[in-house]
């Protein structure tokens, strides 16, 4: 297939300029985003994205999962759409790119098409999946998920939030729920775009990351229980603490994720302690370890070592200790071919790449299951995201969205 020259280029500054106009539906309260799932934000995010997708003579469909799919129409009925994209949801202090870059980028891929008169092949369809984040309703990736037949959509629909209010009652409220079956649509490829969330293409001084694999992940729910008691009363050799225990624990998840370094990390993010009072030594503690690694061999052996030395770490200090695989992922080996051509796509454009392992979870982990699929990364500030103060350059969205542009355009096969 004949690769776009490399005088073809995406306009930069409407990418931008549609990034934060965006960024003004569902703001936070410290310059990034608050647009979490199925919330009225969501709702109005998605309705200008659709009105935006229109306007660039795209068809617009929508699955029961409120998944969104637009679609360029190629010269071939007959082929599989190339279908590129993300998601628009936000964390609770979510920034202003997660997620949306690959969405915008994808619709900065068919607006540039359509400035130059390019037709491909094979349609393409850039599509924005309902509840990547997984914050309101756990777990994340959850449309993605029953697109690819991880979750069933009966499941999907059951999840609750805070407030008990389900996701399938919530997505028909805001009018998002579409009739086509999940997973019915069939891809010639998927591509997404998205920012690294981690330090290692600023600090390296890299435009583009090629994402070769995806981690896989683990997390594990331990519950440390021992008895509540007085702090100031209660003598050191009698105390069964189950806060000290999890401080021990948790040094043990550090020491175990170095040991497989540098591909391996651990750590737990999630903690509760009881009675959480500050005259009462903690009687019990429920925290969740969450191990990762491209290497599922190395993820079980990080498994094993904490169900055995955790152990042991509670039964030395008169501790019960409980474990729970409360979720997980194995690692993702995208697609040779469309790896390829976005390390291809990169080199033709002159930006600096190198291969990079995505540690977060995204849309194209599971699409992977369905099509051949990869991502692409640009730096973003500090390697921070899921914060509101998540930032990346103008330049570096840019650069991003032209090695989606060629990739995505190589694929779908550009018509002469």
């Amino acid at each position: 297939m004949a690769a776009p020259g490399e005088n073809l280029r995406i306009n930069g500054d409407r990418l931008w300029n549609s990034l934060m106009e965006m960024a003004k539906i569902g703001p936070g309260v410290a310059g990034g985003n608050n647009r979490q799932t199925l919330t009225d934000e969501d709702g109005e995010g998605r309705a200008l994205f659709q009105k935006w997708c229109e306007e660039a003579d795209c068809t617009m469909s929508l699955d029961q999962m409120g998944n969104m799919f637009a679609k360029r129409k190629g010269t071939d009925p007959d082929a599989l759409p190339v279908y590129v994209g993300s998601h628009l949801d936000t964390q609770p202090t979510g920034g202003k790119y997660d997620g949306v870059l690959g969405v915008l980028g994808g619709l900065e891929v068919i607006r540039s098409l359509n400035d130059m008169g390019i037709k491909t092949r094979h349609p393409i369809v850039v599509t924005n999946f309902t509840n990547e984040e997984g914050t309101r309703y756990a777990p994340a990736m959850l449309s993605s998920g029953v697109f690819a037949g991880i979750h069933t959509q009966d499941w999907a629909y059951a999840r609750e939030d805070a407030e008990g209010k389900t996701f399938g009652d919530e997505l028909t409220r805001i009018g998002w729920r579409g009739e086509e079956e999940v997973g019915a649509r069939k891809m010639h490829a998927f591509f997404e775009l998205h920012i690294e969330q981690g330090p290692i293409l600023e600090a390296e001084d890299v435009d583009i990351g090629v994402v070769t694999h995806g981690q896989g992940l683990s997390w594990i729910q331990v519950t440390i229980t021992g008895k509540d008691a007085h702090t100031g009363s209660t003598p050191m050799p009698m105390r069964k603490n189950a806060g000290l225990g999890m401080a021990r624990v948790l040094d043990l998840v550090d020491e175990i994720a170095i040991s497989h370094a540098p591909h391996a990390v651990g750590a737990a993010g999630h903690i509760d302690v009881y009675p959480n009072s500050r005259n009462v030594i903690p009687g019990k503690v429920v925290f969740t370890v969450d191990f990762r690694c491209p290497n599922i061999n190395i993820i079980a052996d990080m498994e094993a070592r904490l169900k055995a030395d955790a152990q042991k770490i509670c039964d030395d200090m008169g501790l019960f200790i409980e474990f729970e695989k409360v979720g997980g992922f194995d690692p993702v080996t995208f697609d040779k071919t469309c790896v390829s051509a976005v390390r291809s796509a990169a080199a033709r454009l002159g930006y600096s790449h190198r291969d990079i392992i995505s540690g977060a979870g995204h849309d194209a982990c599971w699409i992977n299951q369905v099509a051949p699929t990869a991502m692409i990364m640009c730096p973003c500030v500090d390697g921070l995201s899921h914060n509101e103060a998540e930032e990346i350059s103008k330049e570096w969205s840019t650069a991003g969205a032209e090695v989606l542009f060629h990739a995505v355009v190589e694929t779908a096969e550009m018509v002469e």
